[in-house]
């Protein structure tokens, strides 16, 4: 049986395609993925949104990549920060996903928190170095647009 090394919409810059039989083995869009890696990517995705920590927490232990994007590129962390979930956030930030990467809109995973109004998340992802100024809209302007007083004061940004 042969083995395949997924990679899925990670966030990073393509390497230059090296001109071996080897790299033209290696799926590099979600279409080109075999059916059950792009059911397992779902399920995570879904375990994301869902705030199902532990499920996730596994697989992310296992070697999935704590930065794996979606279609839209949305990362783990964006999803479960967009709908509430701290504990799984926090899970995510301690195994390495990166509170900065921006999904295909700009849009940021604190961005997100303060559009959505999850306290406990954005305090959480702004304790861990997420930049406030990151993304369009960022979560500073987030923050005046929404009126979230509460939020400018966490981010240390003068009320307008």
């Amino acid at each position: 049986k042969k083995h395949h090394t997924i990679t899925m919409g990670l966030p990073q810059q393509p390497a230059q395609p090296a001109n071996d039989a080897a790299s033209s083995s290696v799926p590099t869009h979600a279409g080109d993925l075999p059916p059950a890696a792009l059911e397992l990517a779902g399920k995570l995705f879904d375990f994301a949104r869902q705030g199902k920590t532990d499920e996730l927490a596994q697989y992310v232990s296992a070697g999935i990549p704590p930065n794996l994007t979606n279609h839209k590129g949305d990362t783990l962390l964006m999803l479960a920060a967009y709908h509430g979930h701290v504990e799984t956030t926090r899970m995510l930030l301690d195994k390495g996903a990166d509170p900065n990467v921006l999904n295909d809109r700009g849009q940021s995973p604190i961005a997100g928190a303060v559009f959505k109004g999850s306290d406990d998340v954005v305090r959480l992802l702004f304790e861990r170095k997420a930049d406030v100024y990151a993304g369009q809209p960022n979560a500073v302007d987030s923050a005046h647009m929404f009126r979230k007083e509460d939020y400018l004061t966490l981010f240390g940004v003068a009320q307008q």
